[in-house]
C-alpha cells in the first residue's frame, strides 16, 4: 500500500493535524509526518516532495496557516495528489490560509478541505488510495456504515424521548 505524507509548516499545527494522523492510524494506512516550511526550509520541502513518489507515497497532505504557501509549494514539486489543510490563526480565523491554499494557478492543483479539516483531508487521501485498492475501499465502506449506525442510534434515543 502507498503511504500518505503529512507535512506541517510548523510544529504548532500538530493539534489540528493530529486528527488526520488518528484517522490514518485507525484504518491502518501507512504514513509519515514531517515539519517543513515553504519559507524557512524550502529546499528540504522541495527535496522531500520531489522524491515522494519514488519513496512509496501516493498522496501528500500539507497543512499550514498564516502565509499558507506550503500546499502550493509542495504541489509545484510533484504530480502526486496534494491535499491542503488551511490552519486557523487568531488574527483571521484561517480565511487567509484558506484562500492561499485553494487559489492555485492552472496546472498546479491542490485539493483543499475546510479550515482545520484534517480528518477530511485524511479521508480524502484514503479515498484516493482506495481507487485501486478494493480492500481499502471495503474498510472505508465499513467505517461509513459504523458512522451511520452511530447517528441512527442517537436518532432513536432522541425520537424515543421527544416524539409522542
Amino acid at each position: 500500500m502507498k503511504k500518505v505524507a503529512i507535512i506541517m509548516g510548523s510544529a504548532s499545527d500538530l493539534p489540528v493535524v493530529r486528527k488526520a494522523i488518528d484517522m490514518l492510524a485507525s484504518l491502518e494506512i501507512p504514513y509519515e509526518v514531517h515539519v517543513y516550511s515553504a519559507h524557512r526550509t524550502p529546499r528540504e520541502a522541495a527535496s522531500f516532495t520531489a522524491s515522494a513518489r519514488e519513496n512509496g507515497f501516493g498522496v501528500i497532505i500539507a497543512a499550514a496557516g498564516m502565509a499558507a504557501h506550503l500546499a502550493g509549494a509542495v504541489a509545484a514539486n510533484t504530480v502526486l495528489p496534494v491535499i491542503g489543510i488551511p490552519i486557523s490563526c487568531k488574527n483571521t480565523g484561517g480565511v487567509d490560509a484558506l484562500w492561499a491554499t485553494v487559489q492555485m494557478p492552472s496546472g498546479i492543483p491542490v485539493a483543499t478541505v475546510a479550515i482545520n479539516g484534517a480528518a477530511n483531508a485524511a479521508m480524502l487521501a484514503i479515498q484516493m488510495l482506495a481507487i485501486e485498492d478494493s480492500a481499502l475501499a471495503d474498510k472505508l465502506n465499513a467505517a461509513r456504515m459504523a458512522g451511520a449506525e452511530k447517528v441512527l442510534a442517537k436518532n432513536a434515543a432522541i425520537e424515543a424521548k421527544y416524539n409522542i
